[in-house]
């Protein structure tokens, strides 16, 4: 089975009313080429690293009017989307980095809430605490997406195989990987870990991405990649403007993948800690 999927690259602003204006015609250009399956970067709704300007901005993810926007599009357009991620606030106050998979009727069929924390000081001076604002998500998402089945992740991941070894013998075929990757790892490590995380599980691995200078003034890496099940690169945004990506997925090749190096299969459980001599 072949699936034509759209990978949307944004540079998304402060407000929700700018971020819808922004995304919609991106979502209405990969479905004009044929997308039926068209995913979105972290921090779809907004970005806004000002913990104070960012909290009073917030609502539930029903509330949210990014998110509605994009219900009534999906359903318009007949096509499923995957906000990659909508900055939300949960039931109990606090706040959420969450994917939402938006099914072709419009109804929201699943979510995802991160689970890494981006913690880190870089060695570049900058310094992140995305669990000063964020609580983490407690369990990995695979969902069947029409005839494939789509295992979510949300960018920090990426760095943590063990979750996307999970979702693949759950037996997500395709696994998203929406970012707002800095330049600095960008540049590094991007498309290294996405190319590893697929040849690990023998997946595609989809991955929109933020990119240029925003509003806020963060810098991110652009660069949305499509990668196969064989590691190989099948479409590229080689920059950091705001644009589409459409490319075809040949679902057997996960198949065919996973037969030739049967990873997944041949993976063996050992002790911890490990011995050192």
């Amino acid at each position: 089975m072949t699936l034509r999927v759209g990978l949307i690259q944004t540079r998304t602003p402060a407000t929700h009313a700018a971020a819808l204006a922004h995304v919609a015609p991106l979502v209405r250009e990969a479905a004009a080429q044929g997308a039926t399956f068209i995913v979105t970067p972290e921090g779809t709704n907004i970005l806004q690293r000002d913990k104070q300007a960012l909290l009073p901005q917030l609502t539930l993810l029903g509330d949210d009017p990014v998110v509605q926007g994009l219900q009534a599009l999906a359903a318009e357009l007949s096509v499923a989307i995957l906000v990659g991620s909508a900055l939300v606030k949960r039931e109990d106050g606090k706040a959420a980095n969450r994917s939402v998979l938006i099914s072709p009727l419009g109804d929201i069929v699943a979510t995802y809430d991160k689970l890494h924390m981006f913690d880190v000081d870089l060695p570049t001076g900058e310094s992140a605490r995305e669990s000063a604002t964020y609580e983490p998500g407690e369990e990995a998402v695979a969902v069947h997406a029409g005839q494939m089945r789509l295992g979510l992740t949300i960018c920090y991941d990426v760095r943590f195989p063990a979750l996307y070894r999970a979702l693949a013998v759950a037996g997500a075929q395709v696994i998203t990987v929406p970012a707002a990757f800095t330049r600095p790892t960008g540049e590094a490590h991007w498309e290294i870990l996405l190319r590893a995380r697929a040849i690990e599980t023998g997946s595609f691995v989809l991955a929109s991405a933020q990119g240029g200078f925003h509003e806020d003034g963060r810098g991110t890496f652009g660069r949305s990649l499509a990668i196969g099940p064989w590691g190989e690169v099948l479409g590229k945004l080689d920059h950091d403007e705001p644009g589409v990506l459409v490319v075809d997925l040949d679902l057997a090749a996960v198949d065919k993948a996973r037969t030739a190096i049967p990873a997944l299969a041949n993976a063996r459980g050992f002790e911890a800690p490990i011995s050192i001599l």
